[in-house]
């Protein structure tokens, strides 16, 4: 199960592009909370606390305890924007969740075990088609990521969502095929190379 964060919230009566200005200029981002069969709630954060959680990772897998004016929501982070210009976070939007909420999430794919993998041995690259891989599963039970075995891997071999195992009530949202989430290539001198004893052993069959 994902880790949780806990951030600090009041409730603004205002919305519009004229309070979220005066929200920013205060050092606050605006934000709201929805879902959960509730009336929709505008809230306004800490700009440098929330902040510091957006770039400390996982903010968009791990579910939030926000405390609103003592009240506390229970939340997973669904979007957030950012100044085009500044880079700056000026908006967050939260789903109240609980127990039987299931959703989708992009949780991130890590690799293991690349100096197993023969093909990376003979100088092979390893080629990341998806770097995220978006899965079905509880609220409560987000995957912080997912591990890819490179071991046994061979030059021009693959990696399918099939060679994971992933946590019980957790399945990808592509059902209709097993689709690829890594490759083994051999760069161009390595490809020629392979060629060559390619042609040469069909020489000595001949």
């Amino acid at each position: 199960m994902a880790q949780t964060y806990e951030l600090k919230a009041t409730s603004r009566e205002r919305v519009g592009k004229g309070s979220a200005r005066a929200l920013r200029r205060d050092k606050k981002i605006p934000a709201v909370i929805y879902g959960g069969n509730k009336d929709p709630l505008p809230i306004a954060l800490d700009e440098k606390e929330t902040t510091l959680t957006l770039h400390g990772g996982g903010f968009m897998t791990k579910l939030a305890t926000i405390d609103v004016d003592g009240k506390k929501e229970v939340v997973l982070a669904r979007d957030y924007q950012l100044d085009p210009v500044r880079d700056s976070l000026v908006h967050v939007d939260f789903l109240r969740v609980s127990a039987k909420t299931r959703l989708a999430v992009d949780v991130p794919v890590h690799f293991i075990n690349d100096e197993q993998s023969p093909g990376i041995k003979r100088g092979g690259v390893l080629n990341v088609v998806r770097h995220t891989v978006e899965l079905e599963c509880p609220a409560t039970e987000i995957p912080e990521s997912i591990t890819v075995d490179l071991a046994g891997v061979d030059l021009n071999g693959s990696v399918h969502i099939s060679h994971v195992n992933l946590p019980a009530n957790v399945t990808p949202t592509i059902t209709d095929r097993d689709f690829t989430i890594a490759t083994v290539a051999a760069p161009a001198g390595l490809k020629e190379e392979l060629k060559t004893e390619g042609e040469e052993e069909e020489g000595e069959a001949e």
